[in-house]
């Protein structure tokens, strides 16, 4: 007696479940990434003696480059003068009527751009500002 021969199907590797498991895996370590704020700008602080180390989450950083770039919050001001400045204080404090302002300025940034961001401040009320800086011993705040 003879049988027929079945035709026999060639096997399939089927991918859809390992790009699943791989896109899984991409979307898990994209949204458990930290990202350093730090090595946006970088900036080389001035030295103070005096130097208190306080964390104060949710702070308005106004950072001055040396090149006169002024930012607030990490959007550059394309006019820098005091309205504009003033307005973009206005544009973040309206979320967080109580946030600290913190001016981060470099070194060799002109003193005129350090005063008109203290002066901006205190024209929209802020009652904390600081001014970042170093220590002599080089430990950053």
């Amino acid at each position: 007696m003879r049988l027929q021969e079945q035709e026999r199907e060639e096997p399939e590797i089927n991918l859809t479940s390992l790009i699943d498991v791989v896109f899984l895996l991409l979307i898990f370590f994209m949204v458990s990434t930290t990202f350093d704020r730090q090595s946006l700008l970088r900036l080389e602080l001035p030295e103070a003696a005096n130097v208190e180390s306080e964390a104060i989450p949710e702070v308005i950083e106004i950072l001055i480059t040396d090149a006169g770039q002024v930012f607030v919050s990490e959007q550059l001001l394309v006019e820098v003068s005091r309205p504009a400045l003033q307005a973009a204080l206005a544009e973040r404090l309206a979320d967080r009527p109580d946030a600290p302002v913190i001016v981060r300025a470099d070194a060799e940034a002109s003193h005129r751009l350090v005063v008109l961001a203290l002066d901006a401040a205190a024209a929209e009320g802020v009652r904390r500002v600081g001014i970042a800086a170093i220590s002599e011993r080089g430990e950053s705040p």
